[in-house]
């Protein structure tokens, strides 16, 4: 998905986390054991782009893919994802304010589509609660910055009023929080442990291939786009589409991939790793080829999500040539579109953009990975 700068939120929410960890303004951080087991597993915490996952993360998400309509060609989400999650939640018979809150949450979102921009706000947070503490402090100023006992908190509040900026959003979003956290204590938090212990020999050879095969393949590419290193971020409610923040360092580099099912799949999370990582040459090649007026019309919009699909094609038939046909067999079927005998030539059509703009990706992954 669309990359955004995350260095100016990180600062203005430091400066909101520290608030919540003092208490002013808000309970303290807890420390609780399900909190901390909760917030990451990091195989390779050494490693430039260290493999973890976040449950917060994938709790914010999760909530997103319950409520919003998922129609895009690559899904936000893993297809059929919500009802995969009402089997397992019937599995315990158990329901939420998530669950009581859909139709109302669900109306907001046709009214204001943007508000879908905030499943970017988790990958700015180290855990649930302080999250949870953090948007109740905006909730608590009512999105007024004045309200704040310090510039630091006023920026921070600021911050997160770019993704809430009316009455009607901040009341979505104090609905759409407190159901997470009453969805994460009946259902999330127990099915997401599960999960990962499940995945947990995925989880290890997904590491295993990341730092040991494709990560040193790519690591021109990433120091060529000021993404040398960062945080890897595997999450289960997510499939082709992943999610990016990127800021230019590793503090505020953060890319989150669909999570393998098993381990024999596990080489999936470097395919949707290359679609993410090369929207810093996709999107600028976007910008530079379409013009105002095709921007006004939306063409820009409509062609970014095949441009990051390409590119990532591009990117490994330079970097990691074997991996090409399964990426577009990946892309193909999250797309639901049949692979054919030739899967490259088929996401071509499938992904087709026009050959100026697909050519400056091409032109642009040569200079930065060495090619030319």
């Amino acid at each position: 998905m669309i990359i955004r700068t995350r260095s100016t939120l990180a600062i203005a929410l430091a400066a909101l986390l520290a608030s919540c960890a003092s208490g002013s303004g808000g309970a303290q951080t807890s420390t609780s054991p399900t909190t901390s087991a909760s917030a990451s597993t990091t195989p390779a915490p050494n490693a430039a782009w260290p493999v973890k996952t976040r449950q917060h993360v994938d709790l914010w998400l999760h909530g997103f893919a319950m409520i919003q309509d998922d129609t895009t060609r690559v899904p936000y989400f893993r297809r059929g994802y919500r009802d995969l999650m009402i089997v397992e939640r019937n599995k315990i018979n158990t329901t939420s304010k998530l669950d009581e809150n859909r139709d109302k949450l669900r109306a907001r979102l046709a009214v204001n589509p943007a508000l879908v921009s905030a499943q970017f706000l988790a990958l700015n947070f180290d855990s649930w609660e302080t999250m949870r503490q953090a948007l109740k402090l905006f909730i608590d100023a009512n999105g007024d910055p004045r309200r704040a006992n310090s510039q630091e908190l006023a920026n921070a509040i600021a911050v997160i009023g770019q993704y809430f900026q009316s009455a009607a959003d901040r009341d979505w979003l104090n609905t759409f929080y407190t159901s997470l956290d009453d969805e994460n204590t009946r259902f999330y938090a127990g099915y997401w442990k599960a999960e990962q212990r499940n995945r947990a020999p995925a989880l290890a050879a997904f590491d295993s291939v990341w730092q040991r095969a494709y990560y040193p393949k790519l690591t021109a590419f990433l120091a060529g786009t000021r993404q040398r290193s960062g945080d890897l971020l595997l999450s289960l409610p997510l499939d082709g589409e992943g999610r990016t923040i990127s800021g230019g360092t590793r503090s505020s580099n953060t890319v989150v991939v669909a999570f393998p099912a098993t381990a024999q799949s596990a080489v999936e999370g470097v395919y949707v790793f290359a679609h993410e990582a090369v929207g810093a040459v996709t999107s600028a090649a976007v910008n530079d080829n379409v013009t105002p007026a095709e921007r006004r019309a939306g063409v820009a919009d409509r062609v970014a999500s095949a441009a990051a699909v390409r590119g990532g094609l591009m990117l490994l038939e330079r970097a990691a040539p074997e991996l090409a046909d399964g990426y577009a067999r990946y892309y193909l079927a999250s797309a639901n579109v049949p692979a054919g005998a030739d899967p490259k030539a088929t996401l071509a059509t499938a992904f087709a953009l026009p050959d100026l703009l697909r050519d400056a990706i091409s032109r642009q992954i040569d200079v930065v990975v060495g090619g030319i």
